[in-house]
């Protein structure tokens, strides 16, 4: 076994780095960009010893000091003696983000699963999870077993660039370098990152590339030229994608979390709020080419434009809103906010999710003015779109951070479950669903002050446009983002059981929850021998609604994927309570039904309410002739 220091490290343009030479001997080199500034110091503290030095001007704006202190010096620069800030690429913030920066060792840590290389995409299958929630690095960690149980083949940690507080859903960071310090030490998150490989699990990292938070940031006060003076965003002025500086540091930034940590691949947050896809293509490219020939890494895009043409040649795939709030206005009957773009027509909306991946393909969206929205997107593999019924904005961004378990009838739920669970697009599943979980997850913040109370009458008014939120006494119980319970009002007790046996399950109702479980874990078995080894080159047949007896069109259809090896999988889906007409008669195995015995009902030429089944035309394999692939008994329902 070789050294761990001997491992090739991506070394950060900026910052501070540790410098070791061949004596043993180490130090640190420093370098900050502040074009506004005409002098700039670096403070450090080292073993108990201060130390000063004057930065050296290395023009465009750069400083640059070489001090003799290592890793885990604690350091701030000092701005024409007056200010002092942190690194804007700092590693590690020990006292939060007003605080001093650490010197980091990257290569201090020793990783255990070195061969891994990662996963392909066609086998993701993603469990998205927030680390404060959960209790840290070390707690996820914990639930790492029972999440490769369940059938999940990657984590998606939100975002976990260094915040002001202790509790913050992440898309507030202000030092992207920074995995913030109330989850636990950088060595910590490499752990987990470490045993997730050693259970086969691929884990992926949410980035927000867009802005920085409203407290800590302090890049205006010696690059101002960081940030456009000619576009303001809802968080400020807008960030300088134009500039080689600003792109290079985001760049890294990537680089960065894929080779430092090992990260398998990154969701970039809100890229429609950058305005610059050369840049997009510019950090793909790179990406793609510091990568090695055996390692596999994904880049996945949050885009509200529907931008398809990224997706066909620089990201793997992009997090499917259209896919989400049709299913959602189909389960639940809502159609305010942006669900109004989704109630005409809905089951004819997911028809053409599951066909052509977007609803949206440059038609007018009633939600944005009346303008052309999307590209078209039907070219694409249904690998590309990340489906999902419940994510932390879809849940956070309510309210009172309900879950579809208190929304809509449980059978209902299991029915567009199976589909998001085994549809050729790539399942996301939020923290806990799998459990049936009606715990709320709430948007928390931890602000004090004047921002705090902003922060509080800024949530409150969003909703006031809202039928069921007129009454401003309603909008005044909506949870106060900043408050200590409103954290732990959305935190899963640590101390619970990962198969639900702990004493919240037992005060919920174990049973149910086992049984919520175990139809997550019979479908993502289904997935994983019969659907996804044969998802590459899939191509999607078409999804035609259902009708009712009388001609109607009803909230029911079936949809069709020619799958890589030539067969064909079929899906027939029914929201509706009313018991269909049904003249598809499945040829091959029918590989997943729910409720039980559906299959008895549909070879009778129908296709009962609520209902889900799943056949594929073809040698399905010995695999489903020796496991029971239909679903469990429907978990009781206690809403």
């Amino acid at each position: 076994m070789s050294d761990h220091r001997s491992e090739p490290a991506h070394r950060l343009p900026f910052g501070a780095e540790v410098v070791r030479e061949p004596s043993g001997a180490t130090h640190t080199r420093f370098r900050l960009w502040a074009p506004a500034r005409s002098a700039v110091r670096v403070e450090w503290e080292y073993e108990g010893q201060p130390g000063v030095l004057d930065m050296t001007p290395a023009g465009e704006g750069w400083f640059e000091a070489q001090a003799s202190c290592g890793a885990g010096a604690r350091y701030r620069y000092r701005l024409e003696g007056e200010l002092a800030v942190p690194d804007p690429a700092s590693r590690f913030q020990p006292e939060d983000v007003h605080g001093p920066s650490e010197v980091v060792d990257p290569l201090a840590y020793r990783w255990q699963c070195r061969q891994w290389s990662g996963r392909a995409w066609e086998e993701m299958v993603i469990y998205e999870l927030h680390v404060g929630a959960l209790g840290g690095y070390a707690n996820v960690a914990r639930r790492l077993p029972h999440i490769a149980q369940l059938g999940a083949t990657a984590i998606e940690l939100m975002p976990l660039n260094d915040f002001a507080g202790h509790r913050n859903w992440g898309y507030d960071g202000v030092l992207p370098f920074a995995p913030d310090s109330a989850y636990g030490r950088p060595e910590d998150l490499k752990a987990l990152i470490d045993r997730a490989h050693e259970l086969g699990i691929a884990v992926l990292l949410d980035v927000v590339y867009n802005h920085f938070g409203p407290e800590g940031n302090y890049l205006s006060q010696y690059a101002r030229a960081f940030f456009r003076d000619d576009v303001v965003t809802p968080w400020g002025p807008a960030i300088d994608f134009r500039r080689r500086q600003v792109r290079e540091y985001f760049c890294e930034n990537a680089l960065y979390w894929l080779h430092e940590y090992r990260f398998d691949g990154l969701r970039l947050d809100a890229v429609h709020a950058i305005g610059d896809d050369g840049w997009l293509r510019e950090l793909a490219d790179r990406v793609h080419a510091s990568i090695a020939s055996r390692r596999q890494v994904h880049l996945v895009l949050e885009d509200e434009r529907n931008t398809a043409s990224l997706l066909q040649t620089h990201f793997d795939a992009q997090w499917n809103d259209d896919a989400h709030n049709t299913l959602h206005v189909l389960l639940t009957g809502e159609h305010e906010g942006y669900y109004r773009a989704y109630a005409h027509k809905p089951i004819a909306k997911l028809a053409r999710v599951l066909s052509e991946g977007f609803v949206y393909q440059g038609e007018p969206s009633p939600i944005h003015d009346g303008a052309a929205r999307g590209e078209p997107s039907a070219h694409l593999p249904p690998t590309a779109f990340v489906m999902f019924l419940q994510n932390h904005d879809q849940i956070g961004n309510r309210a009172f951070g309900e879950r579809l378990r208190t929304l809509c009838a449980p059978q209902a739920l299991l029915a567009a479950t199976a589909l998001l669970l085994l549809s050729p697009q790539i399942p996301l599943l939020f923290m806990e669903e799998e459990f049936g979980s009606t715990q709320p997850f709430l948007y928390f913040t931890d602000y004090g002050g004047e921002l705090a109370q902003a922060v509080r009458e800024g949530r409150r008014r969003e909703f006031a446009k809202f039928s069921a939120f007129s009454d401003p006494e309603r909008r005044a119980r909506i949870p106060d983002p900043n408050a200590a319970q409103t954290f732990a009002l959305s935190s899963p007790p640590t101390e619970e059981e990962p198969n639900g046996t702990g004493a919240a399950s037992r005060a919920n109702g174990a049973g149910d929850r086992a049984g919520w479980l175990h139809f997550y874990r019979s479908a993502l078995a289904v997935r994983a021998k019969l659907i996804a080894p044969r998802l590459r080159d899939a191509r999607a047949l078409g999804a035609t609604p259902l009708r009712t007896a009388s001609g109607l069109d009803a909230n029911a259809l079936v949809a069709r994927w020619r799958l890589g090896d030539g067969e064909t999988l079929t899906l027939a889906l029914s929201l509706t309570a009313d018991t269909l007409p049904f003249d598809e008669q499945p040829e091959g195995m029918i590989i997943f039904e729910t409720p039980p015995r559906t299959r008895d009902i549909v070879q009778a030429n129908a296709l009962p309410g609520f209902a889900f089944v799943a056949w594929i035309t073809g040698d399905v394999n010995a695999f489903a002739l020796g496991h029971d692939v239909r679903a469990p008994t429907p978990p009781r329902s206690d809403t």
